[in-house]
């Protein structure tokens, strides 16, 4: 294996990496401004406040994206499997 072939292996598992957390950091993130708005309009300052929604969001995010997640996992897993035997010469 070249340092070439290495360096795109890594770059592959941080895109699929990467790829796959970013529904739900996205949905937490939303989450978690629309509760920092409401907060701040309100000025309620309870600390449960904020992490029980985004519990609940990022949960049902996952519900949501669960098996397009998956299937991007499989697909790179089958991938990385089929390219064994070109990598090792």
């Amino acid at each position: 294996m070249t340092p070439v072939e290495a360096a795109t292996l890594g770059q592959n598992a941080i895109t699929i990496t990467l790829l796959l957390s970013a529904p739900l950091l996205l949905v937490g993130m939303a989450v978690g401004l629309a509760i920092a708005l409401f907060q701040a309009t309100t000025q309620i300052q309870e600390m449960t406040l904020t992490f029980v929604p985004k519990i609940a969001a990022v949960m049902i995010a996952l519900l949501f994206f669960s098996s397009w997640m998956l299937i991007k996992m499989t697909d790179y897993t089958r991938e990385l499997f089929e390219s064994i035997p070109l990598l090792i010469r």
